[in-house]
């Protein structure tokens, strides 16, 4: 007898299938050739940039210290290390991030999520009431793809080259009409994953402002979520510098998301979240003992360390680091592709590009896509079949754009391209396969 299988919640049932990007990822992964194929599709950061030195000292040091770094091998609390906490507010601080101060810091709570940023942004999901969020078009598509996989309503709105465009925020409220009242957050990237746009401060502000304003319409807080993953690696020297959404928040509705990953090392999972204390913040901090009552307390005393002793010169090595290769990759795609673009954004903090072809498509199904993947059927194109030549991974921009969007069309046109995880000199030959693959697309009449 064959037995059904367990009854799914909606979340876990929409979660049998694959998202189209996770699909496409390990479908490449399977095949993957190390220092064959070359991978810009993955949003790791580069090896060169992780302190390996660094960190076995930082732990030979927390080990060696018990009266610090009490119990480090095991449990910690839900809030997260003391110690991390403390060496995160200074770090803010002493390195004017997001023009904290310490008075304002002392007026908010500060948690460790229990792995990393993500799993903060899971635990939104988790104790917010479904309904609507409003985010930017391009959108951070894995988050947004488990929002409604969650049962969440997302709804997005076109950004600019400054980053959410407010006025179109204030359409889409009074397009929703009464269901206004179903609007549970909204949800900002500052330095947008895929298209590596910084938000401009005055954006921010007035995405404040208009959160204010529903919030008093509808008498209950309506809270911005700001996920500044990648707010400390604007690399640009020529970038307005970012201020911190807490910095102008009176009303208790901010909520800011930082991680060391991209400074430190992901495998750290050290994720942090800053807000104001109350019901939502305590939530927060239940979901993560619920999960495992923190992050490893190892890795966080590991990262209080290296926060205390060395961050200052690691932060300037890892932003010099993705600056010139930027500034390299950023002439190599106006050189090998500038002709066949529309429009492009990205290389100024973070380690995104995001392109916009005039007219040249970039789905799974397209020409300049099965170039690359070595799957058009020509044999001088693909290569022999037991040895393809090398093949190149981006994310095309349709998996990037809200498919209920303004976008949808546009994003058919579009990639994410990361310089982060390969080293220089692939990614110029990545490039230059590109431009081949541009070329094939515009003599292929009638496939795109």
């Amino acid at each position: 007898m064959k037995l059904e299988d367990v009854p799914f919640s909606h979340y876990g049932l929409t979660s049998c299938t694959p998202s189209p990007v996770n699909r496409m990822m390990a479908s490449f992964a399977a095949e993957f050739r190390q220092d064959t194929d070359i991978n810009l599709g993955v949003g790791y950061v580069n090896e060169r940039t992780i302190p390996r030195t660094l960190i076995v000292e930082a732990m030979d040091a927390v080990l060696n210290n018990p009266a610090k770094y009490k119990a480090a091998l095991n449990y910690g609390g839900p809030r997260g290390s003391a110690n991390l906490v403390a060496s995160l507010k200074r770090f803010l601080v002493e390195n004017n991030i997001g023009a904290l101060t310490e008075e304002i810091l002392a007026q908010k709570e500060i948690i460790i999520g229990p792995s990393g940023a993500t799993s903060l942004l899971d635990g939104i999901a988790q104790v917010v009431k479904p309904g609507i969020v409003i985010t930017h078009d391009p959108m951070y598509y894995i988050y947004c793809n488990y929002l409604e996989r969650m049962g969440f309503e997302v709804v997005t709105v076109p950004e600019d080259h400054d980053g959410m465009i407010i006025e179109r925020v204030a359409e889409k409220l009074k397009k929703l009409g009464p269901r206004k009242k179903d609007v549970r957050f909204f949800y900002a990237v500052t330095v947008n994953n895929p298209t590596g746009t910084i938000i401009a401060n005055d954006r921010v502000r007035q995405l404040i402002h208009t959160a204010r304003g529903l919030s008093v319409q509808q008498q209950r807080k309506v809270p911005v979520i700001l996920d500044s993953a990648y707010a400390d690696l604007v690399h640009d020297e020529t970038v307005e510098p970012f201020t911190s959404g807490l910095a102008c928040d009176d009303a208790g509705l901010v909520y800011e998301l930082g991680t060391l990953s991209k400074i430190l090392s992901p495998a750290l999972r050290v994720g942090y979240m800053m807000g104001s204390d109350g019901p939502f913040m305590r939530a927060m901090i239940q979901k993560t003992s619920d999960v495992g009552f923190s992050a490893p307390l190892i890795t966080q005393e590991i990262a209080s360390y290296l926060l205390d002793h060395h961050v200052k010169g690691q932060i300037n090595r890892v932003k010099a680091g993705y600056r010139d290769k930027a500034r390299t990759i950023r002439q190599w795609i106006e050189g090998q592709l500038g002709e066949y673009l529309d429009d492009y954004t990205g290389g100024k903090a973070g380690f995104y590009f995001y392109l916009t072809f005039k007219d040249i498509h970039t789905t799974e199904q397209s020409p300049f896509f099965n170039y690359l993947a070595r799957t058009t059927g020509d044999p001088d194109i693909d290569g022999p079949e037991n040895n393809k030549k090398p093949r190149v991974i981006y994310v095309p921009g349709q998996f990037c754009v809200h498919p209920r969007g303004e976008l949808v069309e546009t994003g058919k046109r579009q990639l994410r391209l990361s310089y982060g995880f390969e080293e220089t000199e692939r990614i110029e030959r990545a490039i230059m396969v590109m431009r081949e693959a541009a070329a094939y697309a515009h003599t292929t009449t009638g496939k795109n």
